[in-house]
């Protein structure tokens, strides 16, 4: 049943307007909220769903409460996402990485690395076509300026920005 609803998401939701679309938006994030809540973990209230975004068959994904997966954004199986985060368009969060550490035999035959979970504390709030490695944490009242790659833990409470992302100052 569960495959059934994932492909109607895939099918339909998924191509629903934006939430912020005059009339219509909030029925469209209705929609979505309500299939990602049979799909993911926990889902808490008031979730946000954006148009086209595209996140793992839903085992183990948990988002809390007034949370939103911004628009393309792509979320892997295994992602945990606390409470009122607020993620831009274009996200990517990634679960694994190609192997590559036998010279010997192409990387393309090395398979990937085993998946990591990805947490993001609450209050956060993640920039415009962020990316975050596999296996991250991210602290609470974080915020990630947009284009950043995320490649280390990152403390709660930085304002971070760059390639890699880099703390760039405190909030407290």
């Amino acid at each position: 049943m569960k495959f059934l609803i994932f492909l109607f998401y895939r099918g339909f939701a998924y191509y629903l307007p934006k939430s912020s679309t005059p009339f219509i938006g909030k029925y469209c994030k209705k929609i979505r909220t309500k299939i990602a809540s049979h799909l993911f973990k926990k889902t808490g209230k008031n979730v946000n769903i954006e148009h086209k975004a595209k996140f793992g068959y839903g085992e183990n994904i948990i988002i809390g409460s007034n949370s939103g997966i911004g628009i393309n954004a792509s979320i892997p199986p295994d992602t945990i996402i606390g409470s009122n985060v607020m993620m831009g368009p274009d996200c990517i969060i990634y679960a694994s990485n190609h192997n590559f550490s036998q010279v010997d035999i192409p990387m393309i035959s090395q398979g990937h690395s085993e998946s990591k979970t990805t947490t993001i504390g609450d209050d956060v709030w993640i920039g415009g076509r962020v990316i975050i490695l596999p296996g991250k944490k991210i602290g609470n009242g974080v915020i990630i300026a947009a284009g950043s790659i995320v490649t280390k833990d990152l403390e709660s409470y930085g304002i971070y920005g760059g390639n890699p992302a880099k703390l760039i100052k405190k909030r407290k």
